[in-house]
């Protein structure tokens, strides 16, 4: 296959509001970085700072895309952004919870569901993976952790991290340390959950993006909003998506655990009868 014809089916592969979602947000992201670049940060060039959240908003958006369509080639894609995101957070020295999950689940986790998903295709469209959902008591147990562990980790941020001239005042610097708490505990879930393949990855993922809008408010980070405002857009496209496959692939399951009809018996009983008439002539 040729270079041109490998450009024509990747752009084939995606559908007519993919494109124009994905076009959207790399517009949005130019015009923001130029009109509302960063400050300097702890003697880093507030330039560096945008062009870094510039690529997180791209590349972390052509991520999420990939995962809504089911693609196991998101996982891969994921580790760069997890290393411009630390990278940013190392800058900042701040978020350091945040910070951690990248590091020490994020990145390995990232190769682990590339292999787990590679091992689950979808049993007619090899490029979709299969997914499932979680039962009622599943999403219990998930959210009674997820306040648990923000509560624990929002102290321990509060309580140790180190100077940053990042935020104005020490309030400031708490409420973002609970707040980087939840959306890390978040993280952890939503990766348990997409390595898994259940669709309430999704479900959970809006958590994520009230927190962490309310974070770059708070930081001033007006060029990540651009990100939320895509996360928060293709967290419904995908759900939509992964329910449709869901509902599908049950109703073709109930359909072929249903006994034959009654038409279809007799199908079957001729068919036999007309294979031993075959027989008996010969």
């Amino acid at each position: 296959m040729t270079k041109e014809n490998k450009l024509k089916k990747l752009w084939n592969y995606f559908n007519t509001y993919e494109k124009l979602w994905m076009g959207s947000m790399l517009v949005l992201s130019i015009v923001m970085s130029i009109l509302m670049p960063e400050d300097s940060a702890n003697g880093v060039s507030g330039w560096i700072i945008t062009a870094l959240y510039f690529l997180d908003v791209v590349v972390a958006c052509i991520c999420e895309l990939l995962t809504s369509k089911q693609s196991k080639w998101s996982f891969i894609i994921y580790v760069f952004v997890e290393f411009i995101e630390i990278a940013i957070l190392i800058i900042l020295r701040a978020r350091f919870a945040s910070m951690a999950v990248s590091l020490f689940m994020w990145l390995p986790l990232h190769i682990i569901s590339f292999v787990d998903w590679h091992r689950h295709p979808d049993r007619d469209d090899k490029s979709l993976t299969e997914v499932r959902k979680l039962n009622w008591w599943q999403q219990l147990i998930m959210y009674s952790s997820f306040v648990v562990w923000t509560i624990g980790i929002g102290y321990l941020g509060a309580t140790f991290s180190p100077e940053t001239d990042f935020y104005n005042s020490t309030l400031t610097e708490q409420i973002v340390a609970y707040l980087d708490a939840g959306v890390s505990a978040v993280g952890i879930a939503c990766g348990i959950l997409l390595f898994f393949r259940y669709r309430e990855a999704w479900t959970i993922w809006y958590v994520s993006i009230a927190l962490e809008t309310a974070i770059n408010i708070i930081s001033g980070q007006w060029l990540l909003l651009v990100l939320k405002l895509g996360y928060l857009s293709n967290t419904t496209y995908g759900f939509f998506v992964w329910t449709k496959y869901i509902k599908k692939n049950k109703n073709e399951a109930l359909y072929n655990d249903k006994p034959p009809t009654m038409i279809q018996s007799i199908g079957e009983l001729q068919g036999d009868s007309h294979v031993e008439e075959t027989t008996k002539e010969e």
